[in-house]
């Protein structure tokens, strides 16, 4: 922890699992339409560059899923594209809000979102923690 780093508390947390197939169902019903309408343009580009796609699409949709419960808005103000899963340069998810939940976690005090993402051949898994001071 850096020093002088004041002590974020714990806001909410958040999980969600997903049959991959779902989403690769999802997937070949609304081609385009459901791609862009849930995942951002870095997203898609991020999962299209993947041997296997649909395992990059179900833990990203996972991950929005388990952040806007961590939030405790759901899809209440809030639209799947207002979570965008982002890389650092280590590879580690990181979570940015836009829009809707953005102004929900500005409104409960969240200033970081951690996230952990997996899958295996059949399921993908998040996990969120919003974080912060509350107000």
């Amino acid at each position: 922890m850096a020093q002088n780093m004041p002590l974020a508390g714990l806001i909410g947390a958040g999980t969600d699992i997903i049959e991959i197939d779902r989403i690769k169902q999802a997937i070949e019903r609304g081609g385009d339409s459901f791609l862009k309408r849930v995942f951002s343009p870095g997203e898609r580009d991020f999962c299209e560059a993947r041997r296997d796609r649909f395992p990059c699409y179900a833990a990203r949709f996972a991950a929005k899923e388990a952040v806007l419960k961590a939030l405790g808005t759901g899809l209440a103000g809030c639209s799947f594209r207002d979570v965008e899963v982002q890389r650092q340069g280590s590879g580690r998810p990181v979570i940015k809000l836009h829009g809707g939940a953005a102004k929900a976690a500005a409104e409960k005090g969240i200033t970081l979102i951690l996230i952990s993402l997996s899958h295996n051949r059949e399921n993908a898994v998040a996990f969120a923690i919003a974080a912060g001071r509350e107000v």
